[in-house]
């Protein structure tokens, strides 16, 4: 079955030259200028589809994507869902991220770019295959959420106050606030949402970005992950927070 990409833009010359890179790399495209419009072609998704990701611009004329998104979600549909925003505030990124979103892509952005993001989805979702990856695991290898509480995340020592998008990690009876940079909270909320489950460079990369567009090569996740594990600290309880699997990637464990 062919992917099909609901594409969810009121800009229609920017639309125009998405749909003509999606179509041309083999992709149906359903474009949405509208909020309303994005509503009906919701009331006709089925719940168990396994064929459609979206693509959702979050300012509308008539209403916003993080808004659509939720309605989808209401209804138990769980297709993927990428944003384009021209919000580059961290607190709108990490809106959409708990609302449910699978990654977001910071207007202008390179058709390049998209596509990557948009394979990297695809790939985690196995679209096309008629099984979402978390369907195919075992039920002791499904993820387990992260504790949340007020818009924080829990984990271990760790606090992620996602409305601030500040960290935080416990010493005694204070908090201590961990200054990271973007990209490298960026990281750590892709490991806090992947829990148990190893991330493979190349995955990684599809999802780590400078702030100019250009690909961040091997070399620079390396020093990101460095980076990331020096500021959080090197283990908690005697265990890393993030642990190397040679030749493969990383993983964040319980």
């Amino acid at each position: 079955m062919p992917i099909r990409i609901l594409l969810l833009e009121d800009d229609i010359a920017l639309a125009m030259g998405i749909e003509y890179s999606l179509k041309s790399e083999g992709y149906e495209v359903t474009h949405i200028p509208t909020f309303n419009e994005g509503k009906i072609i919701i009331e006709n998704i089925n719940v168990n589809d396994k064929s459609t990701v979206g693509i959702f611009d979050v300012m509308l004329p008539d209403g916003n994507g993080f808004d659509l998104l939720t309605l989808l979600r209401d209804k138990g549909i769980n297709i993927p869902i990428i944003f384009l925003t021209a919000m580059s505030d961290e607190i709108n990124v990490v809106q959409g991220l708990d609302l449910g979103a699978d990654d977001y892509i910071t207007k202008p952005f390179h058709v390049k770019e998209l596509m990557s993001r948009l394979k990297a989805v695809i790939r985690r979702y196995r679209i096309g295959e008629g099984i979402s990856e978390t369907e195919s695991k075992s039920d002791n290898e499904i993820n387990k959420a992260v504790h949340t509480v007020d818009n924080k995340l829990y984990f271990n020592d760790l606090i992620v106050d996602t409305l601030k998008a500040a960290v935080y990690k416990k010493f005694d009876n204070n908090d201590k606030k961990i200054e990271l940079t973007q990209s490298e909270y960026k990281l750590l909320l892709l490991f806090l949402n992947n829990k148990n489950v190893i991330l493979e460079r190349d995955l990684i990369l599809d999802k780590i970005f400078d702030s100019n567009g250009s690909f961040v090569d091997d070399n620079t996740l390396s020093v990101y992950m460095k980076r990331l594990r020096t500021k959080l600290g090197d283990e908690y309880n005697g265990k890393p927070y993030i642990k190397t699997v040679r030749g493969i990637g990383y993983i964040m464990e319980d």
